[in-house]
């Protein structure tokens, strides 16, 4: 993975725990991202406002000029749903036959699992902008693009 692939996937998690702040939205329903450009898909039941998705940069951005040291937990599956319950999943599931997970933890921000490749602190990803939102009422869900810039 190249290191604005990193980054860019970084921002998920980052944008991901502005989400749950500013909206309560807990489940993601997809997430990607591909060169400087990522994506986050939550479940929400109602639209949020410009206003919302105006604060959800503005502290995504905040968290990375905290420059938080982000960690990763490699733990057995039991394990990881004993200390933190379903906090650490989403919608879609993991496979069966995982029984060890990495987790993502940037403590009092985001907590998931996760597999990929990770920036060491939230500081490396740079500037995340909103590019694209989206409200589906049909399926109470929201979709967040986002560009990530030096």
């Amino acid at each position: 993975m190249s290191t604005i692939d990193t980054r860019s996937h970084t921002a998920i998690h980052i944008v991901k725990g502005a989400v749950v702040k500013v909206l309560g939205a807990k489940w993601s329903a997809s997430a990607y991202s591909s060169g400087a450009h990522g994506g986050l898909t939550v479940q929400l039941d109602r639209k949020p406002t410009d206003e919302e998705i105006r604060l959800i940069e503005e502290m995504a951005n905040n968290k990375i000029k905290d420059n938080q040291s982000i960690e990763i937990y490699e733990i057995s599956k039991k394990d990881a749903e004993v200390r933190w319950g379903d906090e650490i999943y989403d919608l879609f599931p993991l496979p069966e036959e995982l029984t060890d997970l990495k987790v993502l933890s940037i403590p009092k921000w985001n907590l998931n699992t996760c597999g990929k490749q990770h920036t060491a602190t939230t500081g490396e990803v740079g500037v995340i902008r909103i590019v694209k939102w989206r409200y589906r009422a049909q399926k109470s869900l929201l979709e967040l693009s986002f560009d990530v810039e030096d």
